[in-house]
């Protein structure tokens, strides 16, 4: 491997690190928010900002003060979702199923398991 190459790849592998904890980073903050009240998942799920389109829809949920695993678990079974379903790879129908569901003051999923409209 010649100096140029790896020097190439050494620069580049910096680079993919520092755009890696700026996601850390911007993802951490906006836990936060969430977590504060001043923003909610609901209107995360609406704007889908590109540094979380790789972040679970588990991980949004669960950043919200007393949403423990299995009441995010209850909410995502009555949508259909795998708790591993990334953000970006939601579909317009599912965000918006998801969103109803969470704009519910005590969401039917809650209630009944399932999620009907």
């Amino acid at each position: 491997m010649t100096a140029t190459r790896s020097a190439a790849g050494g620069r580049q592998r910096t680079l993919a690190l520092a755009h890696a904890n700026d996601i850390r980073v911007s993802r951490a903050a906006l836990k936060r928010r969430i977590a504060a009240g001043t923003i909610s998942p609901s209107e995360i799920l609406l704007r889908c900002p590109s540094e979380i389109k790789t972040m679970s829809v588990f991980q949004l949920l669960r950043s919200q003060r007393h949403w423990g695993p299995a009441r995010c678990r209850r909410i995502l079974n009555a949508v259909a979702l795998s708790e591993s379903k990334s953000i970006g790879s939601l579909t317009d129908r599912q965000c918006s199923l998801l969103v109803s569901v969470l704009a519910e003051p005590e969401p039917a999923a809650l209630v009944s398991g399932r999620f009907v409209r």
